[in-house]
């Protein structure tokens, strides 16, 4: 039912889009003392208390369920992370990336498949920004991290961001993505998959399984700012831990 909330409500709360929300009985649950999907949408922690409050009339709550913002959008409310200090980690599987003590224009690359960095770190200004491209099978974005705000698309089967954690689905019991955002500093990918230019990286708690290669499982990586890198395009100056420039693709 919950997902079936979701689906509808475009991920997001349904005034404002924003993807951190809670369930709401537009009815209320203390008058019907029941849960029916049509009868629930999605409000962001605000739009929840001015509802509570009487401050949001039920009215406005209804038409914008009706129309939900993320739909009229397309895409999610931008989100803002919060990034910040002068070391980064990226766990991937049982794989860590690190960089300790880093200055303005340092970049972290746990992954990057064609000089398309998947995932990144940078330095800026003072600032720690977080990066990320997640890609369908037909090479579409759909969800990108740039220098810390978070977007995706809605047509995705399931997206759900509670606590640090983001998990997006394909399909009933089919991860795409699962990511936990640790602030300040640190993230870890737990299981999915990073698709690109036909490069498909499985992932789970214990390695990274690259289609048509191997496994990799295990390392660390200290103040080195390329992890594996795919493909023959990749900048010659970003040195990788593991370099793959010829890899099987999956036909598109």
């Amino acid at each position: 039912m919950k997902r079936a909330i979701r689906q509808r409500c475009g991920f997001g709360c349904v005034i404002c889009g924003l993807p951190l929300y809670e369930y709401e009985h537009m009815l209320g649950f203390a008058t019907v003392q029941r849960h029916v999907a049509e009868e629930i949408t999605l409000l962001c922690d605000q739009h929840h208390r001015e509802r509570t409050n009487g401050l949001l009339s039920i009215e406005a709550v209804r038409e914008a369920n009706a129309s939900p913002f993320n739909f009229m959008a397309g895409v999610s409310r931008p989100y803002d992370l919060h990034f910040e200090g002068d070391e980064c980690e990226v766990q991937i599987g049982s794989n860590r990336f690190t960089m300790q003590r880093i200055s303005d224009g340092i970049v972290l690359i746990p992954v990057m498949v064609d000089g398309i960095p998947l995932i990144a770190f940078t330095l800026g200004d003072g600032h720690l920004f977080l990066s990320v491209r997640l890609f369908d099978g037909f090479n579409n974005v759909i969800l990108a991290i740039t220098d810390n705000e978070l977007v995706y698309k809605i047509d995705t089967w399931d997206i759900h961001l509670v606590g640090r954690n983001l998990i997006l689905r394909e399909a009933e019991r089919k991860i795409l993505l699962e990511i936990t955002f640790a602030v300040p500093n640190r993230i870890s990918i737990d299981r999915g998959r990073l698709l690109c230019n036909g490069v498909c990286l499985e992932i789970s708690p214990h390695e990274i399984l690259v289609l048509g290669w191997g496994r990799i499982y295990g390392n660390t990586t200290v103040n080195c700012q390329g992890g594996l890198i795919v493909g023959p395009n990749s900048p010659p100056q970003l040195k990788g831990f593991f370099g793959l420039p010829n890899l099987y693709r999956y036909p598109a």
